[in-house]
């Protein structure tokens, strides 16, 4: 599914793109999903999942400061886009035009991005509505809108390029004392 939508569109993707790189029948697609959309949310949350462990396993890696997990977070994401640029195209891009499920999955998945730059620093507690969660979720902005740019325009040989800019605006968005309170908490 992800290499039919990042060649044709997921609008212009039909079951048989889908089933013809798969090499399984008709029946066999149905026996799994119901439509289109089901098989290509299914796509999304499985890539999802998988960049999701990675970078966990990158914020887990070390007790490493709060902007070098930071690093190894982007690095494991970049990377992993850049290992699945079908995968990445549809993730960022063609996710758009699936409709209100997809659209709902992609919020609930930056609100997850949101809550584990708040994790790596030192923010849990900070309560929606607050300056620290706003930093927060203008960091997940900017590196979506980065990164998503740059897969649309298929330079994903550029995305790792962007870790030590989105690290220094991370320093600067986000209030010296979370980092502060971050090294103690892990300390």
């Amino acid at each position: 599914m992800a290499e039919a939508a990042a060649e044709k569109g997921y609008v212009r993707t039909a079951v048989a793109d889908v089933i013809e790189r798969a090499g399984v029948s008709r029946e066999t697609f149905y026996e799994h999903f119901s439509d289109k959309e089901e098989c290509f949310l299914a796509a999304y949350d499985t890539g999802v999942e998988a960049l999701l462990d990675a970078m966990g396993d990158a914020a887990g890696m070390s007790r490493a400061g709060p902007e070098k997990r930071l690093d190894r977070v982007l690095s494991a994401y970049f990377a992993g886009l850049a290992a699945e640029p079908a995968f990445a195209r549809a993730f960022l891009i063609e996710v758009y035009a699936v409709g209100p499920r997809a659209l709902e999955r992609r919020a609930e998945l930056q609100q997850l991005f949101v809550a584990t730059m708040a994790e790596i620093f030192g923010l849990e507690s900070a309560s929606h509505g607050s300056s620290e969660r706003f930093a927060c979720e203008a960091l997940v902005a900017a590196i979506s809108s980065l990164v998503t740019s740059r897969v649309g325009a298929g330079r994903l040989d550029e995305l790792d390029e962007l870790r030590a800019p989105l690290v220094g605006l991370a320093h600067r968005m986000l209030p010296a004392s979370s980092t502060r309170r971050a090294r103690r908490a892990r300390a």
